[in-house]
């Protein structure tokens, strides 16, 4: 499966964006881990794995997921991800 890659720029502090993605996967049961550069995550939702990674770079927060449901399209997961942290 091909991974999902996005990015999402950002001002200011990257503690703030990161703060706003670890309480998104934690508030639904999953995992964050890492620092102000780069990390991983892990969320299990409706029996099923969305697993990734994400990388600081300048005002720039890349996001790759690694492991995804096959019926989940990219698209969809990056509209979450973009409402959930940046909006």
């Amino acid at each position: 499966m091909a991974a999902c890659n996005f990015s999402f720029p950002f001002t200011g502090n990257p503690d703030e964006i990161l703060n706003k993605a670890k309480t998104t996967v934690e508030s639904a049961g999953g995992n964050f881990t890492g620092d102000a550069r780069e990390g991983q995550f892990h969320i299990t939702v409706m029996g099923n794995t969305v697993a990734g990674t994400y990388l600081v770079n300048g005002s720039l927060l890349n996001i790759t997921i690694d492991d995804k449901p096959f019926f989940v399209p990219c698209s969809t997961i990056e509209s979450f991800l973009k409402n959930k942290i940046c909006g």
